[in-house]
């Protein structure tokens, strides 16, 4: 049996809101990297897909969980790309999880404080933005890249928080990182949930240490 995934909101004055797999559909982050720039990147070193994504997965995994990972200027060099550029091409494949905009609707209703934290670039940040309305929803919207540390790492709650006077006691924290969650429980945040299904395209992830929604829409205040 699932464990209940309802919050106590009178217990709670902040809430902190991962990007991909949380609010937007992870599925757009998924082909962009592991089969639109396979293509294009095949296209530039004369390989076909398949070999591309072979050569590039390596690359990938290796820097998992690390800023340049989640940087477009690194990509951009390391490929040879435009990543900036493929990615805004594409921008109107962006979309919101099922009931995500609702959830954030909803949530501006409750006059608490709501950031956005996430490990994008913050130029990633700004195209996704051009086509879903991110910024109306959240009080402040921060990318990790200018803490210089990813959220997994337990660096970014102490530059964050002193950016950002929080108490953790009474924040909830969404997420569909186990080790980004893990960081966060090391720093005291005091509720937090993970998202099973961060991907439409993928069945659900087992999540077995945290209380886990299928979509924010399970938390609706």
């Amino acid at each position: 049996m699932r464990a209940p995934t309802a919050v106590d909101w009178t217990s709670i004055d902040t809430i902190l809101l991962d990007l991909d797999g949380t609010l937007l559909d992870l599925r757009f982050d998924n082909w962009f990297w592991q089969e639109h720039i396979p293509i294009h990147y095949a296209l530039r070193s004369g390989l076909d897909p398949a070999a591309a994504r072979e050569l590039l997965q390596p690359k990938f995994d290796a820097l998992k969980g690390t800023m340049p990972w989640y940087c477009i200027d690194h990509w951009s060099r390391e490929l040879g790309l435009d990543v900036r550029a493929l990615k805004r091409a594409v921008r109107h494949e962006v979309r919101f999880l099922p009931g995500a905009e609702q959830f954030l609707v909803r949530l501006a209703r409750t006059g608490k404080r709501r950031i956005l934290i996430t490990n994008s670039h913050p130029e990633t940040l700004a195209i996704k933005s051009e086509h879903v309305p991110l910024a109306a929803y959240f009080d402040a919207s921060h990318s990790s890249h200018r803490f210089e540390v990813p959220k997994e790492h337990p660096e970014f709650w102490a530059r964050f928080s002193a950016r950002e006077p929080f108490d953790p006691s009474r924040t909830l924290f969404v997420d569909d990182s186990i080790p980004v969650l893990e960081a966060a429980r090391r720093f005291g945040i005091g509720w937090l949930r993970a998202v099973r299904r961060p991907d439409t395209g993928r069945p659900p992830n087992e999540i077995a240490d945290y209380v886990a929604i299928d979509g924010v829409a399970e938390l609706l205040p």
